[in-house]
């Protein structure tokens, strides 16, 4: 994207963003020469350089200051610490919708040393269980109906882990003065959070994410910024002096919330506005856009196409929109021209990650968006990607393969399961994501996924779990989960499902047993019953049969 002297002012030796080449558990990975050390170092420095900017705001009037966030934070701390015990190393599970408290608690906890554990909030009792059975927090907070759930759960009724609301430890940390942060040891590979993602076996693992890692998406997403505001001739720019600012729609158990207010926020200086309503809805943020003057949009394809096409659209004010930030997935030509169309000069950002890279692997933005369409982009700085065949080596430009990440983004491992982390990593840390891609021109583009996975509004789905829910039905033989093509969601989920004999569930039936245990987006909105499904020779459920008659459907 730069010439050679731009080039030399961002990343050249002793600019901003020069970067060197340092072992990082046992592997060479390139990192940002000048960077800070851990997370409460980007948040002390945030803090220090702008005090009185705003950082967290409801929408219900509540609003702190990077200064005002940062002496809450100690004050959370010393909360945790006293009164609950925690110390480095040790987990603090959150169950919860975003909320400024819960960013408090998710600092508090990285601050002194211990591991944050997102527990999805959309999990019903047994998938919550599952959760703190594998990662053995010292508490868990909750808050809203993700509270009441984790009254439900054995682990709350058998004991031994304190529960507790966020409304509480607010109330407790606000009766503290405590003003510095405590002074843990904390090393760059030290874990920061446990995020869950579910793989082929359709049981949630916990993606276990350093303070390095969280660093790095910082650094690499202001150099981003930087290198479009060089290059970004006729795009619109955030005005000097104008803070930036953003919803925080991304959930904070998810890698797009916690890397934007635990990572990018503080590094940009960002204020991050939480809507009174959990729920999505496109309005109330076409109307939060123009009451907090939010200079970037960020989200995934379906809350673009909801803004852009409201009946009010025009009513508010958009102009100050500088950046759109959606990632995982090409554009689809489509929403590209709408952005383009009613919102002209804006800048469009994508990229390809997932929550075990730290959402680093690619980056496309400004002009690279019309010059390699329908791609993900190059690698991002600090990540290299590579296409390999099954035999693990490289495959030629242009030729499919399996999406390889290695770099500064990339996690730990899965806490607590060896075996899953020795299938995801090779030996020199390269991350099988699992997804089929080329290169072309050194820039990726998907082709494909070799897992089973549904993503729905923005939401990954893996079928296995929702047959195995389904088969357990009385009524139920036999079951196969796909998802198919939905306008606004990407994907929606559809079953076909084989009664047993004599057995005549309903759809709606199923879709109530589906929903008694497992998150309502995983519920199938399509059931198709059949007197077979298509096996091959091997016993295994031929899905591409069921995805060309799902596509026809």
């Amino acid at each position: 994207m730069l010439a050679a002297d731009a080039w030399n002012a961002l990343c050249g030796p002793g600019a901003p963003y020069e970067r060197v080449t340092t072992d990082v558990l046992g592997t060479p990975v390139e990192l940002f020469a000048a960077r800070p050390p851990h997370l409460p170092a980007l948040l002390a420095g945030a803090a220090a350089r702008s005090p009185d900017d705003l950082y967290l705001v409801s929408d219900d009037a509540q609003a702190l200051t990077f200064a005002q966030a940062y002496r809450r934070v100690c004050a959370y701390a010393d909360v945790l610490a006293s009164s609950y015990g925690v110390g480095p190393g040790e987990r603090v599970a959150v169950a919860a919708p975003n909320s400024p408290e819960h960013v408090l608690a998710l600092w508090a906890t990285v601050v002194l040393g211990a591991v944050t554990v997102g527990l999805n909030g959309w999990w019903q009792p047994a998938e919550l269980d599952h959760g703190i059975a594998l990662t053995e927090p010292t508490v868990v907070f909750g808050a809203g109906r993700p509270l009441e759930r984790l009254a439900a759960t054995q682990a709350h009724a058998r004991g031994g882990i304190a529960f507790s609301s966020l409304a509480e430890l607010d109330r407790a940390a606000l009766q503290r003065t405590a003003a510095e942060l405590p002074q843990a040891s904390i090393a760059e590979d030290d874990p920061a959070a446990i995020l869950f993602t579910s793989g082929t076996t359709g049981r949630p693992k916990g993606a276990t994410l350093s303070h390095r890692n969280f660093v790095h998406f910082a650094l690499q997403a202001a150099l981003g910024g930087a290198a479009v505001a060089l290059t970004g001739g006729g795009l619109r720019q955030v005005p000097a002096g104008t803070q930036r600012a953003t919803l925080c729609v991304g959930p904070l158990f998810h890698i797009s919330g916690a890397g934007v207010a635990l990572s990018a926020a503080p590094a940009f200086g960002t204020k991050l506005v939480f809507p009174r309503h959990p729920r999505w809805d496109a309005e109330r943020a076409l109307k939060l856009t123009e009451a907090h003057g939010l200079t970037q949009w960020s989200g995934v394809p379906t809350h673009f196409w909801q803004m852009l096409t409201h009946p009010r659209f025009a009513d508010y004010q958009t102009a100050q929109v500088a950046t759109i930030g959606c990632g995982g997935a090409a554009l689809a030509p489509e929403l590209l021209r709408l952005i383009q169309s009613r919102m002209p000069g804006v800048q469009i950002t994508n990229g390809f990650g997932m929550t075990e890279t730290t959402g680093m692997g690619t980056f496309l933005n400004g002009s690279q968006l019309d010059a390699h369409p329908g791609s993900v982009g190059a690698a991002a700085p600090t990540m290299e990607v590579e296409v390999r065949g099954e035999d693990g080596r490289p495959r030629p430009e242009g030729e499919v393969g399996e999406i390889h990440i290695r770099g500064a983004g990339v996690f730990l491992g899965y806490w607590n399961d060896s075996p899953a982390t020795a299938e995801a990593l090779t030996h020199d840390r390269w991350y099988r994501s699992g997804d089929l891609g080329r290169i072309v021109d050194s820039v990726l583009y998907l082709e494909g996924r070799t897992r089973d996975l549904i993503i729905r509004g923005g939401e990954n789905i893996y079928p296995i779990e929702i047959e195995y829910r389904l088969v357990e039905h009385p009524g139920v033989a036999d079951a196969a989960v796909i998802g198919v093509h939905h306008p606004v969601l990407g994907q929606e989920v559809k079953a076909f499902v084989v009664p047993e004999p004599g057995a005549r569930p309903t759809g709606d039936e199923l879709r109530a047993w589906v929903g008694e245990t497992l998150a309502a987006f995983t519920v199938p909105a399509q059931v198709e019953f059949r007197g077979s499904l298509p096996y091959n020779d091997t016993g295994k459920i031929i899905k591409r049969r069921l995805e060309e008659d799902g596509a026809s459907a």
